[in-house]
Order: C-alpha cells, then structure tokens, then sequence
C-alpha cells in the first residue's frame, strides 16, 4: 500500500475507472450547453475538479504512471516517491499531442518524505461549454483554439518558478490573430478566462508555448490583433518604399556611369545603395505573400544578411573618412586605394555572412515569425542582427566625433587646401546624418515589435522609406558635381532631340549624302554622355 500523498486521503477502496466516473458529468455538461444553460458552466467546473482528482487518485492508487485514454480525455499522472534526484529536475508530461513541464521540487507535497504527483490532464471538447463570453477586463475576446487541459499536484502551490506548456491549435492561427495564454479563474459557482500570471514564450501558427506561475486549467485564447491590416499604414509602406526603390535605382545608375565620381567613397555609398535597393525589392514583393515555412524562414535569413551589409558598408564608410582625414597630414591617398582592395569587399560581404551563418546554426528556427518572414523576437533571437547594429553605429559615431574634431583644428590651423578639408567634413555630417537616420528607424522597428501601436509602426515605415530617398538627394541631388553631369545629359538629350527632329524634317525635303559626323567628348563626364 502506498502512502497517501494527496492532501485529503481518499478511503482505502479502489476507484472507479475514469470513463465511469467522469462520463455522467460529461453527458449533463453536453445536454446543458445544448440548451444554452448556464449552469453547463457550473457543472463544467466541477468536471474539472473531479477530473484532477481521479487522475492522481488512480495514480497513487495503482502506483504506476501510466497515461489515462478515454473518449472524453487524455491524462498522464507521474509520481515522485523517492525525492527529486537532481537539483532543478524538470517532470515532463504529455497528453493528447499536448505537454507541459514543472521542476520536480514544485511537486512534493512531503518534503521530508520526498514524494508526490503531478497530473495533466487534456480534454476533448470542454472549450466548447468553457467558452470565451467569460473574459476577465482586460483580456480581449476571441476564440479558444486548444484543448482545455488541468495541470495539478493536488494542492495550492505557490511555485518559485514558472512551468511550461505546450498546446497545439485546433486550427491555424489567422494573420489577423494573437495567441494569448489564458487559465479559467473560478468566482461564484461561474467563472472566466484570465492572462494574469501567464504569458507566452513561443509558437507559430501551429502551437503555443505558455509559461504560467500557478497550477489551474488553460487554453489559448486567439485574440484580433491590437495592429490590423490598416489600409492607410499598407498605402504608406508600399507607396514609400516604391519610392526609395526608384531614388535608389536613380543613385545606382549615377554611382555606376559617372566615371568623374569614381572614389573609394562613392563605391561604399554604390555598395550600400545596392544592399538597400534588393533589401526593399524583396520587402515589397515577398515579405507578405509568403505562406510556406521554409521560403518564409529563408527570406528573413536573406533581409537579415541584407540589412547587416548595410550597416557593415556604412561602418566601413566611417572608417574610411577617418582614414582619411587622419591620412591628410601626410597627404597619402595609396591608402585609400589599399583600403578599398584589401577590406572593403570582403568585409562588407563576408562579416555579415558570417553573422547570419553563425545565427542559424545556433538557431535554425528564430526565422519567420507568425506575421511576418523577419527574424523572432522569442529568446532573445533578434539581437543576433540587433546586437551588431548598436555596436556598428557606436563605432561609427566615435569615428565621425572624431573625425569632426581632427577637422576643426586642421581648418583653424591650416589655409593651403581648406577646400578638400571642407569637402571631407560634409561628407562625414552626410555619414553621420545617414547612421542617425538607420539608427533610428531600426530602433523604431524593435519598439514595434514590443508595442503594436499605430504610431510606431507609421513612424517606422516612413523612416524606412526615406532610406532611399535619402540618398539620392544628399549624394546626388545635393553634389554640384553631379549636378553638373545631370545638366550636362540633359543638354545633350536636348541637343540630340533637335538634332534628331531637324534630320527628319530635312529628310522630307532633299536627300542627304551619309559622311563621316563629327562626334564631342568631353574630357570627362558619364557614359551616358557617349
């Protein structure tokens, strides 16, 4: 015989098999609901409680942890008799494609004796009579998506630390949905579904992860999301993005043709247009539309490479200018060529890679999410692209402060080639402008995914949009340089239109003998020009 080791000892005979004693509760909690009673509620309640019981009772009386299988349940009872074996044991349990997990001292209920039981316990359709018309204030309505299931050890516990369960969906999760995990509070004779204590650690469309301070029955609440889909927020993140999209086509074009402007910076700025210009592209055409698993986790991966390049090729343009500025006492620019040969591209292409390799194989599923192909926010993944964006622009502002500084004496002191000086502190308050401005919007983006407002989401993507539109006017539009070449292709296509309209007309009027036609070079200018 066994010790009893419930808090209220049954009498010493052996009980009845679940299905005979839990099926009349059953059938009234059915009929009930059918009618509409609301004492289905009531008797639903005392479904629960009966349930616990029996399970552990079973258990303790048979002295086997052994699942129970009926047409209405599924449960799993596990006894401790000789104390937990090691500090922190973790029980596992499953029932019914459902589990949870509770550390083993949480369990006994005879410290000294070192014994207890634990059981879960997973019902087949209570959720119907259990139903979420009850919700505590605060917790918004929605649809239960799960079995009820009970966790007990036959006792009120306080537990010192958390337990886990797991419950898959009945249905897949909406995009328009929010798993929430909930336990059924009991407040005279009725109850409701409450998130106090309970919060969720993990899932996808397909289950959910929840971690509870105390020991009740639960479920998971799928709830309309705080963001929907908001007509005006998609019209600003499509019409936004296709607008940095074209000032960055715009800027490629420029950087790649414009021989005149070929130098080590106008190749990061090429670099890091190129890296925004696929990143946005696959944004607009992919990030939404993607159902299956595997291409959504690989998308996130290839945005999540994307982005690291960016801010990598803006690190290096922070290096670069400090280089620079501090190369100019000794006017040295095969530094500057070196620099580009030697670490520009395999440092530009080659860290992020190596970051995102890392990432995946420490954790391959941390890409894509329930809502969107971007990188999970659950265990801390999304500091594997968060961690080294705040490191970059760190660095990045120690170079451009000082950059400034070294500056500011040199043009106090110096008045042989201010012009150049000049030109290199524009282009680091350019860099530092662009930092502060990716800085932002990603610091945006992680407050976003922890506060689903619309504020935050419009600020978000109207920052993200001006990425493109950033460059193009302050390397451009903004470069006399460039200007100039622009004026200059215009002229041109002008020229080459009269040119074009006068050879048509006089073409009608008297044939024209072909010769050799003088062609106008300048000595330098775009290819376009050619």
């Amino acid at each position: 015989m066994h010790a009893c080791i419930l808090p209220v000892c049954p009498p010493t005979r052996a009980p009845l098999p679940p299905q005979e004693t839990l099926a009349p509760l059953f059938n009234a909690t059915a009929q009930l609901q059918s009618k509409h009673n609301p004492e289905a509620v009531a008797v639903a309640q005392l479904l629960l409680h009966t349930a616990e019981v029996l399970v552990l009772e079973v258990a303790v009386r048979s002295g086997q942890s052994r699942p129970i299988t009926t047409d209405t349940l599924s449960a799993v009872a596990q006894l401790v008799t000789n104390g937990c074996q090691l500090a922190g044991q973790v029980l596992e349990l499953t029932a019914s494609n459902d589990s949870m997990s509770i550390r083993c001292d949480a369990v006994l209920t005879d410290v000294e004796e070192g014994t207890g039981a634990v059981a879960f316990i997973a019902y087949s359709e209570l959720e119907a009579v259990l139903n979420v018309g009850s919700t505590e204030e605060g917790t918004p309505p929605g649809r239960l998506n799960s079995h009820v299931v009970s966790c007990t050890v036959g006792k009120p516990t306080n537990l010192s630390k958390p337990f886990n369960f797991t419950l898959r969906h009945k249905t897949e999760q909406r995009e328009d949905e929010e798993a929430r995990c909930v336990s059924w509070q009991s407040a005279g004779g009725q109850g409701y579904w409450s998130e106090k204590d309970c919060e969720r650690l993990a899932g996808n469309r397909f289950y959910t992860t929840c971690g509870c301070w105390h020991l009740s029955s639960f479920a998971i609440l799928m709830a309309v999301s705080d963001i929907q889909e908001d007509f005006a927020l998609k019209l600003v993140t499509y019409v936004g993005l296709s607008l940095s999209v074209l000032c960055l086509f715009l800027a490629i074009l420029t950087f790649l043709l414009c021989r005149s402007l070929w130098n080590v910076s106008v190749a990061l700025h090429l670099q890091l247009s190129i890296c925004l210009f696929v990143a946005d592209i696959l944004f607009l055409v992919a990030m939404h539309h993607i159902r299956n698993r595997l291409a959504c986790a690989m998308l996130a991966s290839l945005l999540h490479y994307l982005f690291l390049a960016c801010f990598t090729w803006m690190f290096l343009e922070g290096l670069h200018l400090f280089l620079t500025v501090r190369n100019l006492r000794v006017v040295n620019y095969t530094s500057a060529s070196r620099f580009k040969k030697r670490y520009m591209y395999p440092t530009g292409y080659g860290v992020p890679a190596l970051i995102v390799a890392v990432s995946i194989a420490i954790n391959p599923s941390g890409y894509g999410t329930d809502k969107h192909c971007w990188l999970t926010t659950e265990g801390g993944f999304v500091w594997s692209f968060i961690g080294p964006v705040c490191a970059i622009i760190l660095v990045n502002l120690v170079f451009f402060l000082t950059t400034l500084w070294i500056l500011r004496d040199k043009l106090s002191t110096l008045n042989k080639d201010v012009s150049s000086l000049k030109s290199t502190r524009m282009l680091t308050f350019k860099a530092l402008a662009h930092v502060l401005l990716l800085g932002c919007t990603w610091g945006l983006g992680l407050l976003q995914t922890r506060s689903s407002t619309l504020l935050v989401a419009f600020l978000f993507t109207g920052l993200n949009s001006l990425q493109g539109v950033f460059i193009f006017i302050v390397h451009c539009l903004l470069n006399q340089q460039v200007m100039e070449q622009y004026q200059r292709w215009l002229q041109a296509f002008s020229s080459k239109t009269e040119t074009t309209e006068l050879t048509m007309t006089s073409m009608n009027i008297t044939s024209v003998t072909e010769g050799d036609r003088p062609v106008t070079r300048g000595s330098e200018g775009c290819k376009w020009q050619e």
